[in-house]
């Protein structure tokens, strides 16, 4: 009898590992990025250089429920004169898994003017739930933070798109789950600094109540070739309008074969 307990024991418990090791994670095709990748951003106001964006993908020992992750970083801060009057210096995180490019770790460190937010999400994705330090909330697997969103929005399929098509996946920001859209406008050539490019140029998807007025308030544009890297990106702001525009770029997977 001890012994028939004593099977039944270890038979359950095996049973909880196989169940543990049953997860599903989604799964993604990444051709546009790879580690050491490094973009460098301008920030304009009007015809001034308002600040400076960095985002770069690092190495990690760090594991998601023992999966290899990427660290990706991304900084701002303001330049010049504008710190006199509104200093930015903001840091954020994330630890991405390399195959689904979802998040398991991030953290925002934020000190925009004296204002400051510090946070820290522990996606916990094999359970579907983000901790933030005091509760734990529900959550979809693959549910993105907002570094990772940039990233998995990379890893769209682009091919063969038609105008008003649009795109959408989940994003845990500020305690709440945000569902995000954007739709293709079509293809676009534009100039920036460093040149000439060949895009996709896309818009938010405008919803009652949630963040944009009207399609025009945020324009971006991401390279016509297999790194769709955001190369412009125009917003609407309540004193005039922002730029973001690409200056700088390391270590891409492929040929930036969009520039003309």
């Amino acid at each position: 009898m001890k012994k028939l307990f004593s099977l039944v024991l270890v038979g359950l418990f095996l049973v909880g590992l196989t169940s543990a090791d049953t997860v599903t994670y989604p799964s993604v095709k990444n051709s546009s990025f790879k580690l050491g990748e490094k973009l460098r951003y301008r920030i304009t106001y009007g015809f001034m250089d308002a600040g400076e964006a960095v985002l770069e993908v690092k190495s990690t020992s760090k594991k998601g429920s023992g999966r290899d992750l990427y660290h990706i970083v991304g900084t701002g801060k303001t330049l010049g004169g504008f710190n006199a009057f509104y200093k930015v210096r903001d840091t954020y995180e994330s630890y991405v898994d390399k195959k689904s490019i979802m998040p398991w770790l991030f953290l925002r460190d934020v000190n925009e003017g004296g204002f400051t937010i510090n946070q820290k999400y522990t996606f916990k994705q094999d359970k579907k739930k983000v901790y933030n330090g005091e509760k734990y909330f529900e959550t979809p697997i693959g549910i993105q933070d907002m570094v990772s969103s940039f990233y998995k929005a990379r890893t769209l399929d682009m091919e063969g798109m038609k105008k008003g098509k649009q795109f959408s996946f989940q994003c845990f920001m500020d305690d709440e789950i945000y569902d995000l859209k954007i739709k293709y406008v079509g293809e676009e050539e534009i100039k920036i600094r460093k040149g000439k490019f060949k895009c996709h140029k896309f818009v938010p998807v405008v919803q009652t109540g949630r963040y944009f007025e009207n399609e025009e308030d945020v324009q971006f544009w991401v390279t016509a070739d297999r790194n769709k890297i955001p190369v412009l990106v125009k917003a609407k702001i309540p004193v005039g309008s922002v730029k973001l525009h690409l200056v700088e770029w390391e270590n891409l997977k492929n040929d930036l074969t969009s520039k003309l």
